[in-house]
């Protein structure tokens, strides 16, 4: 099958770490013995960008400033790969990338999936806050998550949340398929060494983990106010932050008001390849949210590869984390610190069930959380449609 997909963001920058999923599905439709071209978009302006090979997959990169010419040339560029493509798969509603690809797709008479892993509208509010000038992209948003899927022929849907609201909006049930988020199972995986991690930043005892951005919707203050009271009871803990983001220099400042800095290390954004490293370092990992409904809707990234990677979790109870991490991991009330320190301090004086809850977590990621389960439930949608 000849398999062409488009995603609005950038696949090589690290500020635009959410393309981990396309890159990762598309990896495994090469190996199933499918042909994928990618069309994206990258975030550097200007510049030249031509086509590339990048693991059997060819890459395409459009231009993403806003102009009626380069609207117009984008959309012709997608038609010439729609005519060679048997599906056309995108994902996220981000306009400069979604309208055009719609045209193409209808233009060429091409079956049209759309991968809806997050409620967009509701997580750029929830970042950006509602101002006259957040209102406009947020409107177009709102706009478009309510025609894309009934303008597809089939979607995916990374929560049962979104899956409610494509019901709502008058997706056929038949046309909805499950598309967790997952994690590379060879890559993530328990028993790799990671002794230089904590070498590099001269940790002796125990690394109690998060991972995920530094800005809104992302909650790292609740892991920082946990830290404070877990310490109190265990001052040999390290508390790890992996990522980056507008809110450092604010978390930061928790960390000294709280009288933690020596205690919590911010790492900043690393390359998803030592992510594996970062998290087999640890001892327990932390997903803590508030419960809204962007994490009503969410399938967290962060939760997938420490399932994977056979770690102990603390992960608050919201959305699709009852799912992912139910029976494998000690599951708090959202937006809770004390509970989420409870949590924690809960693991860190039982050394059994700890080891108990590993096991299962990778058990539970071998089952469904990884990306060969994803692209196997998207090429089901495929086929549906191509018939």
């Amino acid at each position: 099958m000849n398999i062409f997909m488009v995603h609005p963001h950038d696949l090589f920058s690290k500020n635009e770490p959410w393309t981990i999923r396309i890159k990762s599905i598309a990896e495994k439709f090469i190996k199933k013995g499918h042909k994928v071209r990618i069309c994206y978009f990258p975030l550097t302006i200007g510049g030249k960008h031509c086509s590339s090979i990048w693991n059997s997959i060819e890459l395409i990169p459009l231009d993403r400033v806003l102009s009626p010419k380069n609207f117009i040339l984008n959309i012709i560029k997608l038609i010439k790969i729609c005519k060679w493509a048997d599906i056309v798969h995108f994902q996220k509603c981000h306009h400069y990338a979604s309208i055009p690809t719609v045209i193409a797709a209808y233009v060429t008479g091409k079956p049209l999936h759309y991968d809806w892993d997050d409620w967009e509208e509701k997580i750029w509010y929830e970042s950006c806050g509602k101002k006259i000038n957040a209102r406009f992209i947020g409107v177009s948003f709102k706009i478009l998550e309510r025609w894309l899927p009934a303008l597809s022929d089939s979607i995916s849907c990374a929560s049962d949340n979104l899956k409610k609201i494509a019901l709502r909006f008058g997706v056929k049930k038949d046309y909805i398929f499950d598309s967790p988020v997952g994690a590379d199972l060879e890559k993530f995986r328990p028993g790799l060494d990671a002794s230089w991690v904590k070498e590099k930043y001269n940790i002796i005892g125990e690394v109690i983990l998060y991972i995920g951005q530094l800005h809104g919707a992302q909650y790292v203050d609740l892991f920082i106010k946990a830290a404070k009271n877990i310490l109190c009871d265990y001052p040999d803990v390290t508390f790890m932050i992996v990522g980056e983001g507008f809110l450092e220099h604010k978390l930061k400042k928790l960390v000294s008001n709280l009288g933690v800095d020596d205690k919590v290390i911010f790492v900043g954004g690393v390359k998803h390849e030592d992510i594996p490293y970062y998290i087999a370092a640890s001892d327990i990992c932390v997903a803590c949210f508030e419960d809204t409904q962007v994490t009503r809707s969410k399938s967290p990234l962060k939760i997938a590869e420490y399932l994977a990677s056979g770690k102990p979790i603390v992960a608050s109870l919201v959305g699709e984390v009852r799912k992912m991490a139910g029976g494998v991991g000690v599951l708090v009330k959202p937006g809770d610190y004390y509970s989420l320190s409870e949590g924690i301090l809960k693991l860190l004086s039982n050394e059994k069930l700890k080891k108990r809850l590993s096991r299962r977590a990778r058990i539970r990621s071998e089952k469904k959380y990884n990306w060969l389960y994803t692209a196997d439930s998207l090429l089901s949608a495929y086929i549906k449609i191509t018939r």
